[in-house]
């Protein structure tokens, strides 16, 4: 059975052959009833966008994929930009080191890597960037949506990085999360004997985030502290602007309350970061008056000061992996699905009161 071409997206949806290029290339030059009409009929017949079909057809790219939404933080690049003390892999954050790793293992198995990265045009734009270019491809959990890796895993190995494992038949990797913040909050509470903690999260829609939100609760819930519901706030970009207002924010309802609390934990380092600065700006001392925790382990954590205390997982690991499962599925289209869960570890530094 040959595979579905262009044609038969438009000849299913009742377009022409452009509308259905521009719905993949360029989605919001089409209207939003059109664009969904062309991609349920994509689905359907389980079309994958091929800027290169000969590639695709025989999976000779030489090529590996990666997608992930483009979270820039210019403000990281900016404190290292001011201080010359800081190393030129002090602005690497989190999709930075994963290249870094998925790049090292591509070159080892005599692979380039792609990269898709955008928050703009929408998922269906990061597909048509990475399908029919590469051999496989990695991607972030819910960059592309559930329905459209089905389709495209038919044809391409997929492994899913981060989040829970939506789709069986798909290789995932995963760090321990929910885990790694359940230590972190132990720390505080046991060792430094915390008790006002409050935790800063993500969108729900970030899975990573949830988790390390759910180890916040097992740690409070142990402790015999009141459990939330939700987190204290949610940031959508988590980046270190976000991470500076909601320390702000956290601040002005502790003083309307007459209580702040004595320690903020956020979901990524980036956040946190962030914090610090604002409450240097507001004479609030860390970790004096207020402990401060993060979770990731970018290099930018232990360049600041106080240096953060946080979850250090092992980013350029989950990049090297996902090259390795890849390259194993390429090899062996008919392997039993793989799901790995990679440790983390504690980093206990001055911004929690660890010297």
């Amino acid at each position: 059975m040959s595979a579905p071409t262009v044609y038969d997206v438009a000849e299913r949806s009742g377009v022409s052959i452009a509308t259905v290029s521009r719905v993949y290339r360029n989605p919001d030059s089409v209207r939003a009833q059109t664009r969904d009409r062309v991609l349920a009929a994509a689905r359907t017949l389980g079309y994958v966008p091929s800027g290169n079909a000969r590639g695709l057809a025989s999976r000779t790219t030489g090529v590996l994929g990666l997608c992930f939404p483009d979270y820039a933080d210019p403000d990281a690049e900016t404190d290292a930009e001011a201080d010359d003390t800081y190393d030129d892999s002090a602005v690497m954050l989190y999709s930075d080191q994963i290249i870094r790793g998925m790049e090292r293992a591509a070159r080892r198995h005599g692979y380039a890597l792609l990269i898709a990265a955008s928050l703009k045009g929408g998922p269906e734009s990061l597909v048509a960037k990475v399908a029919g270019r590469v051999d496989g491809f990695a991607v972030l959990a819910r960059t592309v949506p559930t329905e459209d890796l089905e389709v495209i895993s038919r044809r391409l190995p997929v492994v899913m990085l981060a989040g829970p494992r939506e789709i069986d038949h798909l290789d995932h990797i995963e760090v321990a999360n929910s885990d790694g913040e359940r230590e972190l909050a132990r720390h505080l509470i046991r060792d430094h004997g915390l008790r006002e903690l409050v935790f800063i999260g993500g969108e729900k829609e970030s899975p990573d985030a949830e988790a390390r939100f759910r180890g916040f609760r097992e740690a409070c819930a142990e402790a015999g502290l009141p459990v939330p519901d939700e987190p204290e706030l949610r940031a959508g970009m988590m980046t270190q602007a976000e991470g500076e207002r909601a320390a702000e924010a956290l601040l002005e309802r502790g003083d309307r309350h007459g209580r702040r609390p004595r320690a903020m934990l956020f979901a990524n380092d980036q956040m946190a970061i962030g914090a610090l600065h604002a409450l240097e700006r507001r004479g609030v001392r860390v970790p004096e008056d207020i402990a401060v925790t993060g979770f990731d382990g970018i290099p930018l954590s232990r360049m600041v000061r106080p240096a953060l205390t946080t979850v250090r997982q092992p980013i350029r690991r989950l990049g090297e992996e996902a090259v390795e499962l890849l390259v194993q599925r390429l090899g062996d289209r008919d392997r039993e699905p793989v799901s790995l869960m990679l440790p983390v570890s504690v980093a206990r530094r001055a911004s929690c009161g660890c010297r």
